[in-house]
């Protein structure tokens, strides 16, 4: 998400850089462009306006004229207006995710219009509750419109290792939203996820079928589910739902495949409602709190460390990592090693995804597209050292020609990849012997070109 946005913002920023000091016709002929990326990112009209109207306001004055950096203070002042048509700054409370601060069970009631991914956003937060915050959840499908809709609920209850209520034929949705509460209250659930049915456009049935359930529930919070790859009709089908039926929070969905990014920056300022999850991806467990300071780091080039130290912490096994650590320390890496390395970083998600947290690698982005950066090869390499045998993992050096193509067939894969693997893994072990040799003493006098290649012919001192 962003990166047509982040791309041309880094280019007029990347402009500002190179003039030094700033006048106010320099500031003025960036804001125009900003004013153009905005547009092309399909973010609403009137909060281009303000966005900009705020950023002028700020950086055209004697503050930014005197800066010791100009350009990096108009780069902040562009981040700070970002964060507030976000959601974030001043009057944010910083509160993510979702809301239970009420007696149990606490009634959660999703909407959106069909196709949106609420059905199965309902199974990611039923996920979430009962793994971080340790709530016994029970769903509840309302959609008895959709063929087979309670059942693909049922199936995401099994994936998500929570219960669904189960199906009564014949039931209306309100009947099967008051069942839900009252299994809930007998059975002493905290949370009751109740997944209302969508259709394909907003009308008057669809709204007075939510207000009805919501009326008779009373939900602590109303989640509406939002497509982002719709852009701008996400932003009209909140706009309607907040005005008819109002909600408490918004989930952005397929926000992996919206490179565009204007739905959720328009999102809070047209509708009032803050963005409070975005799912990436099919997976259960591809859901994330919604950070309006952390999104606007990314947009602008500077990378999102903490959620990706978030993100390893939660899916790095610690004691496995430290026993690799202790194992390259002594110098005994193995294929065995870089098939674990290999599956930890797989744990983590879309490669692209996981660089796209690091500061400035926006402006290499294409050449990462180019390499076809995906955990698919991340699998196909892992699938390589699968086929290899344990004495081979060991010891690589015996792989010639015909374990090679024998391990090629195995894997499904061309002998050159075998290859292409066998030449990173040299590469790592490599670098792992450079580092024992160095030390910690050496590494720190030399620094990473100590690590280069043909550097161990160097004295590093």
């Amino acid at each position: 998400m962003f990166e047509a946005l982040s791309s041309k913002l880094n280019g007029v920023f990347d402009r500002l850089r190179r003039r030094g000091a700033l006048s106010e016709a320099d500031v003025t002929e960036a804001l125009r462009e900003v004013r153009v990326a905005l547009l092309e990112a399909d973010v609403a009209l009137p909060v281009v306006r303000d966005l900009v109207n705020k950023v002028r306001e700020r950086a055209v004055g004697q503050e930014v004229i005197r800066s010791v950096s100009p350009a990096q203070q108009v780069i902040k002042i562009v981040n700070d207006a970002l964060v507030e048509a976000l959601g974030g700054g001043e009057g944010d409370d910083g509160k993510r995710g979702i809301d239970l601060n009420a007696p149990s069970p606490v009634p959660i009631l999703m909407v959106g219009l069909q196709g949106s991914g609420k059905t199965t956003t309902s199974g990611k937060i039923a996920l979430r509750l009962r793994t971080k915050d340790r709530k016994k959840v029970l769903l509840a499908s309302l959609d008895v419109h959709r063929p087979a809709a309670q059942l693909q609920l049922q199936t995401l209850a099994q994936q998500a290792e929570v219960t669904s209520l189960p199906i009564v034929a014949g039931q209306s949705p309100m009947q099967i939203a008051m069942r839900a509460m009252d299994v809930a209250r007998r059975e002493l659930y905290d949370v009751v996820v109740l997944d209302t049915a969508g259709r394909l456009a907003i009308d008057d049935a669809l709204m007075e079928e939510v207000a009805q359930v919501k009326l008779a529930t009373n939900p602590h919070e109303t989640l509406l589910v939002v497509d982002a790859m719709t852009g701008q009709d996400a932003v009209n089908t909140a706009k309607a739902f907040q005005d008819k039926v109002g909600v408490t929070g918004i989930v952005m969905t397929r926000i992996d495949g919206d490179a565009r990014g204007g739905a959720a920056l328009s999102m809070r300022a047209v509708t009032g409602a803050p963005i409070k999850l975005l799912g990436a991806g099919e997976k259960l467990d591809a859901l994330e709190d919604f950070h309006p300071d952390r999104i606007a780091s990314r947009i602008l080039g500077m990378g999102d460390i903490v959620s990706l130290v978030e993100k390893a912490a939660a899916t790095i096994d610690q004691d496995e990592a430290e026993k690799l650590a202790a194992r390259m320390q002594k110098g005994q890496f193995t294929l065995d090693d870089y098939a674990s390395q290999l599956k930890q970083i797989g744990k983590m998600g879309n490669l692209s995804g996981i660089l796209g947290m690091l500061p400035g690698v926006a402006k290499v982005k294409a050449q990462l597209n180019d390499a076809n950066l995906d955990t698919a090869i991340l699998k196909r390499q892992a699938a390589i050292i699968g086929s290899m045998t344990p004495r081979e993992r060991r010891a690589p050096d015996i792989l010639k020609a015909s374990r090679k193509k024998r391990i090629a067939a195995g894997s499904g894969t061309s002998v050159q990849e075998v290859n292409k693997l066998l030449k990173q893994f040299d590469d790592m072990s490599a670098m792992m012997k450079r580092m024992n040799k160095l030390g910690q003493k050496g590494l720190m006098r030399g620094g990473l070109a100590a690590l280069l290649p043909g550097a161990g012919n160097k004295r590093p001192f």
